[in-house]
Formats: structure tokens, C-alpha cells, sequence
């Protein structure tokens, strides 16, 4: 498990339908890094999975009241 690259990032999210920019997939970067470097130590043990591409879509959902 290695930390995702801008370029990673903008493919995920190519293929997830949500396309971004590489300011926004240099931003998602940044913030997921540091979760997949904490679990560098135990990778393979978790089924855990960390999928940026819909992050962008999350920031701009409107609460409805």
C-alpha cells in the first residue's frame, strides 16, 4: 500500500465518472496520504480500501433541511 500519486488519483477518478483536475487530485493526495502511510505497517493484514474519487462530490453536497 503506497501513498496514491496525482496522476493515480486523476485515473481513479476518470474511471469513477467524477473527473478532476490536478490541483483537486494534488489536494486528495495530500489529505489521504498520511492514512496510507500509517497503515504501511500492517498493509495486507485489513480489508480496507480508501477511494478518492468521489471526495470531490462529497465537499459540494448541499444539506437539505
Amino acid at each position: 500500500m503506497t501513498r496514491p500519486t496525482t496522476k493515480e488519483i486523476q485515473a481513479t477518478a476518470q474511471i469513477a465518472g467524477v473527473p478532476v483536475n490536478e490541483e483537486i487530485a494534488t489536494r486528495i493526495s495530500n489529505s489521504i496520504g498520511p492514512a496510507f502511510e500509517g497503515f504501511a505497517a500492517i498493509a495486507g493484514t485489513l480489508p480496507f480500501d480508501l477511494e478518492p474519487a468521489l471526495y470531490p462530490l462529497a465537499q459540494i453536497q448541499k444539506v437539505s433541511k
